[in-house]
């Protein structure tokens, strides 16, 4: 009992401490956790899973990737498929033929497997997995449609690969218990079995998106039976064929996310959080398990380490690039998005987790070679992972696939102080859109040439319209301050609670307390202005003023030329990162850093007054 104690305490120090240190650094995650996994188990033995958990490590690490995988079907919104649909059509059929045959002749040929475990392995190497994909999307800001291809892949691949080698392996199980058996007696029965899943898991989507919305399930539970209903349909669909219930859980989440059930929105953050928990377990345990003896099979100065070495170099550089340019040959996609996607294809849990499953059971009819797959696994998702993870960005930049690098700021609500802020941060090459849902408000933006969107911030269809991934800070400044409010606690579990801002606390000592601080934003300016306060002055030819600071002319000398009743709003870092002045925080600027402030009309000097009560003109000063 006590070891076990450690070693769920270590995992989750160690998974969600590579996180941290991925989110810090910028290195890919995976990478992180995986070494961490190894040093902990096979360098140091710190920890053993196998022998802590025994045989529950197997369904532990199973019902995780299923969560995983309904977790990653909730975010696919066939809406996206717009621009995408058809290449990744393509990739889940055409590219799923072609990279299985090309995987296992490369195994048999190249890394020198028999044929029954090199096709079995080949089917598994279809996957890509949303628990490496999605976080190299994350850390990498890759233009919509890849970034949605690469995402569509590696969620329906993961079950479909799972399903080419459950069928490898019935069809090799059947032929060793009853030589001559033929393909057709496999086959059908395994379609059948992943359509029954498929309706299964379905099924369940339709009996939640219809019991939620009607209050059949209080709030509090809502989260608990969902969770449940995935477990119990995983576990259901694996008693009609191993590894069916992949397909059950992925159908399961895709429906419930094109269902739209309003509901749901409510437990995002907790799913969001409950993925990364599991991402992070997992993978540190299966890194954990691993065993030295399985690992020389890797050893370059051997000759099965050498084969092996080739095999991964032509897993990176022949198999894939092969599989997605023969798949969309022909395509809409740009060939420059088309080789971009011939390059990413990392690999990950479901890739581990099959792949130690089935080297056990092909050990059961008498293929040697099945104890290869679990060392052979780990070297494919660290060659890939360490190869994809580490040049994404630069490859997406030489491809020009990238999308906005400058962290970006959208604004909530068209007034003629947002449209003269989006003005200033617009002149500093500062991504800014404007979002309103009158169209006569966003004409005063339009004509100023700025980035609006009209619309509903608040409706679900935003979400998909709306390309949030430029935008790392929101500021809501509307006429209302109850829906400025709602807005920052929407998008704050998005963004992020410290990145969500507001106007609109009121100025009256009686009523500032009004509104809950847990359910606003941050509150613009030390002042705390509200939008009366920042309209007043607007109207009074108030003005947004920048000033670069540097080694010679510091935030304290900027100050002293600023007027006494300026106001400091924001830094602009040097990296584009913007960090606000606000009631309870002030950012320590520096050098190189620009101070945006909010300032009053410069008052007119002697000369420039007589003139004016007199009519005459004089000569513009220079500053």
């Amino acid at each position: 009992m006590e070891e076990q104690a450690l070693v769920i305490a270590l995992v989750g120090v160690l998974g969600i401490g590579a996180q941290w240190l991925a989110w810090r650094t910028g290195w890919p995650a995976i990478v992180l956790m995986l070494a961490a996994g190894f040093l902990v188990g096979p360098v140091f033995g710190i920890m053993n899973p196998e022998h802590a958990f025994g045989e529950l490590l197997e369904p532990m690490v199973a019902i995780g990737v299923a969560l995983i995988l309904f977790e990653g079907g909730l975010s696919l919104d066939f809406r996206e498929l717009r621009h995408s649909g058809e290449a990744v059509w393509r990739i889940a059929t055409i590219g799923v033929v072609i990279g299985w045959a090309t995987g296992a002749a490369a195994g048999h040929f190249i890394a020198g497997l028999a044929w029954p475990v090199a096709i079995l392995f080949g089917g598994i190497l279809v996957v890509t997995g949303p628990t490496v994909v999605m976080p190299l999307l994350r850390q990498s800001s890759i233009q919509t449609r890849p970034a949605s291809i690469l995402k569509w892949e590696a969620i329906v691949n993961d079950p479909t690969g799972a399903l080419c080698a459950v069928i490898a392996y019935e069809y090799f199980r059947k032929i060793a218990e009853f030589p001559g058996a033929s393909l057709f007696e496999v086959v059908p029965p395994m379609i059948i079995a992943a359509i029954l899943s498929g309706l299964i898991g379905y099924a369940a989507a339709r009996v939640i998106a219809w019991s939620f919305p009607r209050g059949a399930v209080p709030e509090f539970l809502k989260v608990p039976v969902l969770l449940t209903t995935v477990v119990g349909v995983f576990v259901l669909s694996n008693q009609i064929e191993h590894e069916a219930g992949l397909v059950a859980v992925t159908v399961m989440g895709v429906a419930l996310a094109n269902m739209h059930v309003s509901s749901l929105r409510s437990i995002h953050p907790f799913k969001q959080n409950i993925a990364v928990l599991l991402v992070s377990g997992i993978f540190i345990l299966l890194s954990a398990s691993l065993d030295w003896q399985e690992l020389q099979y890797l050893d370059p100065r051997k000759p099965e380490g050498f084969r092996i070495m080739l095999f991964l170099l032509a897993l990176l550089f022949v198999v894939r690039p092969f599989t997605i340019l023969t798949s969309l040959a022909f395509s809409s996609v740009p060939w420059n998005e088309r080789l971009f996607l011939a390059w990413i294809a990392p690999r990950g849990i479901v890739l581990v987790a099959i792949s130690g499953l089935f080297a056990l059971r092909l050990n059961e009819f008498g293929f040697g070679d099945g104890n290869l797959l679990i060392g052979l696994s780990f070297a494919v998702v660290v060659a890939t992972i360490v190869a994809h993870g580490f040049t994404i960005d630069r490859v997406a930049r030489w491809l020009d696939v990238k999308g906005t690098t400058r962290p970006g700021l959208l604004i909530v609500g068209s007034t003629p102080w947002t449209i003269a802020l989006a003005n200033q941060l617009a002149g500093l090459k500062v991504p800014v859109t404007i979002v309103d849902q009158s169209w006569q408000r966003l004409a005063a933006a339009r004509r100023e040439g700025l980035p609006t969107y009209h619309g509903e911030i608040l409706n679900e269809a935003t979400e998909h319209n709306l390309d949030m991934a430029p935008f790392q800070t929101l500021v809501a400044a509307t006429d209302n301050e109850a829906y400025n409010a709602l807005v920052c606690n929407e998008f704050a579990h998005e963004i992020g609670r410290d990145s969500v801002y507001q106007l609109g606390e009121s100025t009256d000592e009686t009523d500032r307390h009004a509104m809950p601080p847990s359910i606003r934003g941050r509150a613009l300016f030390e002042s705390g202005f509200g939008v009366s306060d920042v309209n007043e002055r607007q109207r009074q030819g108030w003005v947004f003023r920048k000033t670069r600071l540097s080694e010679e002319f510091d935030f304290a000398d900027a100050k002293q030329v600023l007027p006494d009743t300026a106001h400091m709003l924001m830094v602009l870092r040097e990296s584009g990162r913007l960090r606000f002045f606000t009631h309870a925080a002030r950012p320590e600027p520096r050098p190189g850093d620009t101070i945006i402030s909010f300032t009053p009309p410069k008052a007119p000097s002697a000369e420039e007054a007589a003139a004016r009560r007199s009519g005459t003109k004089v000569k513009p000063r220079t500053t």
